[in-house]
């Protein structure tokens, strides 16, 4: 069977390489732009910034969260997130630095959480930690969402301009699909340990833990609250309103339930691998807040 799952996994190992091609080039161009705009401006800027993103990037390695490559990625996304972020004064705890710490934390304490029984269960996350497409998978949308060009182009568009929503919507985005990432990490890690045996989504039919698609009553809840965690900080990081909080937790929650039915159908039928999944579950998460700040246009984001 491990030989089966391996064989399929490396057939659709392209869309890993997809993910990164979409994430990384722009990211990377983001953060040279940004860090040569910040270093003649206002140059403590630029080095807080790169500072801070590599002290995580270390921090990452030394508790193997991450392969050397997954942590260079994830620090060159942090990074590009802060720098996207960044208001004057410059405060580095009133940027997208702390949720972005908080889904590290919360994928890493529900990882590492019940390690015996995953490992018997064969549903462990290598040791190693995770790899840059991974990382790009889980926070390339945030970073793509939060670049100048996405960021002027929503608040540019006619249409959109009838939800008075301005900056803060490019906030309630990509708090959304960090909030996702956690959610998806959290319930998946916890409902192996703590829900019991799990149903798919789609039939409610008991299965194995770890099966696509399977969802437990325990595993949501903590995915849904990590969710909540991810949008509060978030929220709090950026200023904004309860509306940012609420919006970008619902989509958070929506895009988990997204994730899972993804997982049930198109991941099990093996046209998806995980890391397309959740790309695509992120991207459904922050299309969701986007459908809410449109539909509600005084939901208070700011």
């Amino acid at each position: 069977m491990d030989s089966l799952k391996l064989k399929w996994q490396s057939k659709l190992a392209w869309q890993s390489k997809v993910v990164l091609l979409l994430v990384l080039p722009v990211v990377g161009a983001g953060l040279v732009l940004e860090t040569h705009w910040w270093a003649t401006q206002e140059l403590p800027v630029a080095i807080w910034t790169l500072g801070l993103s590599l002290l995580l990037a270390l921090a990452v390695l030394k508790l193997r969260a991450a392969t050397p490559t997954g942590a260079a990625a994830g620090a060159s996304i942090t990074a590009g997130l802060m720098f996207s972020t960044a208001a004057f004064p410059y405060q580095p705890w009133h940027t997208a630095l702390p949720p972005v710490l908080a889904v590290s934390l919360l994928a890493w304490g529900a990882t590492r959480l019940g390690r015996t029984k995953k490992e018997a269960l064969g549903t462990a996350e290598k040791r190693q930690g995770r790899s840059a497409a991974q990382v790009a998978a889980n926070l390339g949308v945030a970073a793509l969402v939060f670049t100048e060009v996405v960021q002027s182009w929503l608040t540019d568009a006619g249409w959109f301009a009838r939800s008075g929503a301005g900056t803060a919507l490019v906030f309630a985005l990509g708090l959304a699909a960090l909030a996702e990432a956690a959610a998806d990490t959290v319930s998946s890690e916890v409902g192996q340990v703590l829900g019991g045996r799990p149903r798919m989504i789609t039939t409610l039919r008991a299965v194995d833990a770890g099966t696509d698609g399977a969802v437990s009553v325990a595993g949501t809840l903590a995915g849904v609250a990590a969710a909540g965690v991810v949008a509060g900080i978030g929220t709090l990081a950026l200023r904004g309103g309860l509306g940012l909080f609420w919006i970008s937790a619902a989509s958070g929650a929506f895009g988990l339930l997204f994730d899972s039915l993804l997982g049930a159908t198109l991941e099990r039928h093996k046209w998806l691998n995980n890391d397309a999944v959740n790309f695509l579950s992120t991207t459904a998460a922050a299309g969701f807040a986007l459908v809410l700040m449109v539909v509600l246009p005084h939901a208070g984001v700011g």
